[in-house]
């Protein structure tokens, strides 16, 4: 797939795998469009990148969603390549009665959002040349963890979803990408520790970016990167090991 010269929007794109594949587009000569939550952070980083588009958004809001496909192509016609990257991660004891407004967050910002934002471009992309929807799942869409449950289910959701768009899309021009990361240094998962600048380590993110542009490039349309090949590929071994 051409890496060069598309128009893009990227969801949840202010911090961490989102704001990577941002800068990394950029420097590629894409025109790039990021979402968010965070209006200093969106400011911020138009300064920083004067060529960089910033978008509110709160995908997590059905009205929203429509809003900003209904923008971006009407504002940029040229607009190719979806990329679902917002995610939460959230825990959940299950044997205890959940917090729903929680649940009803992660698994419409994790799920329910990249299914509408799909169905509302993907006719517009029918018609674009180098095309594409590109969805952020997880290593943990093949093994969970079992303290965010949710967090897992969506991102297995993801994994099944992505199967079925593609081939929905199978006669068009629209490519279907699942770019599958494993754990990467960004501040996801904020939401457990009591300093919430704190990353949680893992692969650096710009590891983590030159595999996922190797991926894309190469019309690798199932990627786990990294230690997410091994979960795909062990999945009930590795169950075991991720849950001790």
């Amino acid at each position: 797939m051409q890496t060069t010269g598309n128009t893009i929007l990227i969801t949840g794109g202010t911090s961490g795998i989102g704001l990577a594949f941002a800068e990394e587009f950029i420097r590629l000569k894409n025109k790039v469009i990021i979402c968010g939550r965070r209006k200093e952070r969106l400011k911020q980083l138009q300064q920083k990148h004067p060529d960089l588009v910033t978008r509110f958004c709160d995908i997590a809001n059905a009205e929203e969603r429509v809003s900003l496909a209904q923008w971006t192509i009407n504002t940029y016609p040229d607009v190719n390549i979806l990329i679902n990257n917002a995610g939460i991660q959230l825990i959940a004891d299950l044997t205890k009665p959940v917090d729903l407004t929680r649940i009803h967050h992660e698994v419409e910002t994790n799920f329910i959002a990249p299914v509408h934002l799909s169905s509302l471009f993907a006719q517009h992309l029918t018609k674009k040349n180098n095309s594409a929807i590109i969805n952020i799942s997880s290593g943990l869409a093949f093994v969970p963890i079992a303290f965010m449950p949710v967090y897992c289910a969506t991102k297995a959701a993801i994994h099944s979803l992505t199967l079925s768009l593609r081939h929905q899309l199978k006669d068009t021009v629209v490519k279907v990408f699942e770019i599958a990361p494993p754990t990467v240094d960004t501040e996801l998962g904020h939401d457990r520790r009591e300093d919430k600048t704190q990353t949680h380590g893992g692969l650096p993110v710009a590891d983590f970016i030159a595999e996922a542009m190797q991926a894309i490039e190469n019309d690798m349309y199932e990627a786990p990167i990294a230690q997410a090949k091994n979960l795909r590929e062990k999945r009930e071994a590795m169950f075991s090991v991720m849950n001790k």
